[in-house]
């Protein structure tokens, strides 16, 4: 008899969705109602505070939310490609896109401003990832 390496035994979450922005673009009008709006329907939403988007780098709650989500809501907006926190966030994940303020062809062919932010990060070794998640 044999047996799978992977389980079937279903993974469970800490948070049904996590929500992936730029907090100059959207916080205070599209992602606290988007945010609100989810609550009310009782799905679990991690949306960081503005302390923690304020720091450098991801810090470790945020990674462990990132890890911890069943689906990820990015919302892409005229600042999203200037971070590189919020591309690494992208990186790896399926993600159910959501667009704000932003041309859906600019986003998918990285052209317009997201052209202009991604030959400022061209120096990142992560940058084919971002590429390739868009």
């Amino acid at each position: 008899m044999t047996f799978s390496s992977t389980s079937s035994i279903p993974r469970s979450f800490k948070y049904d969705v996590l929500l992936s922005f730029r907090d100059e673009d959207t916080r205070t009008n599209f992602i606290d109602h988007l945010y609100s709006s989810l609550q009310m329907k009782s799905i679990y939403t991690y949306k960081e505070d503005e302390r923690t988007n304020k720091e450098k780098r991801i810090n470790d709650e945020l990674i462990r939310s990132i890890e911890d989500s069943r689906f990820y809501i990015i919302i892409f907006s005229k600042n999203y490609a200037s971070s590189s926190w919020c591309l690494d966030e992208l990186s790896g994940h399926i993600a159910y896109p959501v667009l704000c303020d932003v041309v859906p062809s600019e986003v998918r062919n990285q052209s317009g401003a997201f052209r202009e932010t991604f030959s400022k990060h061209e120096k990142e070794e992560a940058v084919g990832k971002w590429r390739e998640a868009m």
